[in-house]
């Protein structure tokens, strides 16, 4: 009987060590993630990754015509690294000519008949105007020989002499005639030429616009700078394949290093906090120790379909303060966008908030027991939540949501 009471003693004991164990293990892990609230100056922060840009370049342009001679998609089939510094007329890029030599060729072709046609018209016309003046010539002789015959028919019967005479009077008629034919030859023969050079001259322009056309595909630098690639509508950067059209013939960008802005995109829930003119922290992913500041300068108005995003977004533009030599555009930016600052307020990180039916509560440390206690919050950042009523400075809260209290009552406010 004794040996039982002792087992049962031990066993109790046994119980109790391990129930002590495990509760105090429980309050050191939840002593673990507990914070106080704490009272200072809040920032409202919209917080993106950007882009570095020049605020002012010049685009370095290919060919701008190109829609004159149906040329409207043309690949760009050679292109220098981005970030290359250039001299003024230094190469940049080189289209692909593949479509352009077949028209040239084409032209070519035309421009051989036309050379080939206008030597034609040229014979036939001389051929035509000098067979026209031999019949004249023929006619003035039989007009002169017909004269002969009449002053020679003096004894010649009245009708022989009067037939002569006729034929006289016809033979002027028919020269008459011919000669009126003739000037209309001639004024025929000058719009066939005149019709034959003016193509002739029509397609030898073409043929020498294409070939200038041709140069302009080796597109060079306009004046000296480091070579960035145009964005085209989407977002990508132009490179060797891409391909530019008469509406949109940029290849690269030579920006202006003196004044640099950074763009960026806010979704369509953070743009109704942004402000043309609110103050910005920025920093570089590719200098992690340079701290710039801008302002906020432009807020499109309409939002727009961006890839890897499954909402609206809006593009907002930065302009930095300070510059740089060694800034380059296209790096990345990380944009801090104060929206609102508020002094000494009661704050708590954003993981010690929780929300249930509607209700938004912490779980905070009596020091006798975990409560439930809503709050109510008057705006928050990407780090802290700003208490407007609910909780006090100083009080203990969780920042994980604790098994003992997950069935307890909400404590309203």
């Amino acid at each position: 009987m004794k040996k039982n009471s002792l087992l049962w003693i031990a066993a109790g004991l046994l119980a109790s060590l391990l129930a002590w164990w495990a509760f105090s293990g429980e309050e050191e892990i939840n002593r673990d993630i507990t914070v106080s609230s704490f009272r200072a100056n809040f920032e409202d922060v919209v917080s993106s990754s950007g882009e570095l840009m020049a605020k002012n370049s010049e685009d370095i342009m290919g060919p701008s015509n190109m829609r004159r001679y149906g040329l409207y998609n043309i690949k760009i089939s050679d292109l220098v690294a981005e970030g290359t510094y250039v001299q003024k007329g230094d190469f940049v890029a080189e289209l692909d000519k593949t479509e352009l030599s077949g028209k040239i060729n084409e032209l070519l072709n035309e421009l051989d008949k036309a050379k080939s046609q206008y030597t034609q018209t040229q014979l036939d016309t001389t051929l035509e105007l000098r067979q026209q003046r031999s019949e004249i010539e023929a006619l003035a002789f039989d007009i002169r020989q017909k004269k002969v015959e009449i002053e020679q028919s003096i004894y010649e019967p009245p009708a022989t002499i009067q037939r002569l005479k006729l034929d006289l009077e016809k033979l002027e008629q028919s020269l008459d005639q011919k000669r009126s034919n003739y000037i209309i030859k001639q004024k025929q023969s000058a719009a066939k030429m005149v019709e034959a050079s003016a193509n002739l001259a029509q397609t030898q322009n073409k043929f020498d616009a294409l070939q200038e056309l041709e140069k302009e595909f080796r597109i060079s630098a306009p004046k000296q700078g480091m070579v960035i690639y145009k964005r085209e509508w989407g977002g990508r950067k132009r490179k060797t394949g891409s391909t530019i059209s008469p509406w949109d013939p940029g290849v690269a960008t030579l920006p202006d290093l003196s004044e640099m802005e950074s763009r960026t995109y806010i979704n369509e829930v953070d743009i109704r906090k942004v402000e043309v003119g609110q103050l910005v922290e920025i920093g570089l992913d590719a200098f992690p120790e340079a701290k710039l500041s801008g302002i906020v300068t432009e807020v499109a108005n309409m939002g727009e379909d961006r890839e890897n995003s499954d909402s609206k977004v809006f593009e907002v533009v930065i302009a930095v303060n300070e510059s740089d030599s060694t800034y380059r555009p296209g790096m990345t930016t990380s944009n801090r966008i104060i929206t609102a600052t508020l002094e000494s307020v009661v704050q708590v990180p954003l993981e010690a908030i929780f929300s249930e039916e509607g209700r938004t509560f912490v779980y905070k440390n009596s020091g006798v027991s975990i409560i439930k206690q809503e709050v109510m919050i008057s705006t928050s950042n990407d780090e802290f939540a700003v208490i407007e009523a609910g909780l006090a400075e100083k009080e203990e809260v969780y920042l994980t949501e604790p098994a003992s209290a997950q069935d307890a009552e909400i404590q309203a406010i």
